[in-house]
């Protein structure tokens, strides 16, 4: 017999109780269950970068996995408790933003409000822990063969998230940081596609803060040891880094931080009029 996964998302960090209280609750109701951390190192609040990480991460597991996630800043507000089934998976957190990503322009198989207690740890449950009252439990009930629909009243939609897609013009791609790594790389809202709108790229120049890099490339060792350059990363998306250091840092720029592609001789006229920056030596 195939062990249940669950996965766990949060930005409840290592130091308190709440990542060991979940834990508790699923290990108690669930056999031999398998518990992979995720992240519980999200930013307090940050739905973007919760919804990114869960993003990159979910399709890597099983079919039949549960995933739970947990960054609510409205925990206790009328925000909605839900569960989605989508690819084969199973969601269960805040209704906030979180889950958006995953479905993009998708229709999800199934989604819930999680309004029936009898699936909760309680009936009153705490207005600042849902995820030991609601999520986790509601979790194990999945694990343990529950179907979604006993467990809630089916919704048609969830809250979307403000991920907007960069600007692209005949000159060139106006994008923004949406997550910075462990190692400090500042990955953009950019993809390949983006670039495919142009029949010839020529003087192609990225400016980003305090620097402009003159070229994409593939790997971080193309670059010269403290350089900054620009490659797209595993998760297919256009990020900005330096060769053993770490660019965040080093240009302190951070999430929302702008990061804009010109591609043809105007640059050299913004360049100039906007007195902006060394350029990048990575050739």
């Amino acid at each position: 017999m195939i062990s249940p996964i669950v996965t766990l998302t949060t930005d409840y960090g290592l130091k308190d109780n709440y990542v060991p209280t979940l834990k508790g609750i699923l290990l108690s109701r669930i056999d031999n269950v398998r518990i992979v951390d995720v992240s519980h190192l999200i930013r307090p609040q940050d739905i973007m970068e919760g919804a990114f990480v869960l993003q990159q991460t979910y399709l890597f597991f099983p079919k039949n996995t549960v995933h739970i996630a947990v960054i609510d800043p409205g925990v206790g507000t009328n925000r909605r408790a839900i569960a989605i089934k989508h690819n084969g998976h199973y969601f269960v957190g805040p209704d906030n933003g979180l889950f958006a990503l995953i479905l993009g322009t998708d229709t999800p198989e199934e989604v819930v409000c999680l309004d029936k207690p009898e699936f909760w740890l309680h009936p009153n449950p705490d207005a600042t822990f849902h995820g030991r009252d609601i999520f986790t439990p509601v979790a194990a009930a999945l694990l343990e063969g529950k179907q979604l629909a006993e467990m809630g009243t089916p919704i048609k939609e969830i809250k979307p998230l403000r991920w907007v897609e960069p600007n692209v013009d005949k000159d060139g791609i106006q994008g923004w940081v949406v997550h910075v790594d462990t190692f400090g790389n500042c990955i953009t809202n950019i993809r390949k596609k983006h670039f495919d709108t142009f029949d010839k790229i020529e003087d192609l120049r990225c400016y980003v803060g305090s620097r402009i890099v003159r070229e994409i490339s593939t790997y971080y060792q193309q670059a010269a040891i403290g350089d900054v350059m620009a490659l797209f990363g595993s998760h297919g998306f256009l990020e900005i880094a330096i060769n053993t250091g770490n660019v965040a840092n080093t240009l302190g720029i951070d999430k929302h931080s702008p990061v804009d592609i010109y591609i043809n001789k105007k640059t050299i006229k913004r360049e100039l009029v906007m007195g902006r920056g060394q350029v990048s030596s990575n050739k």
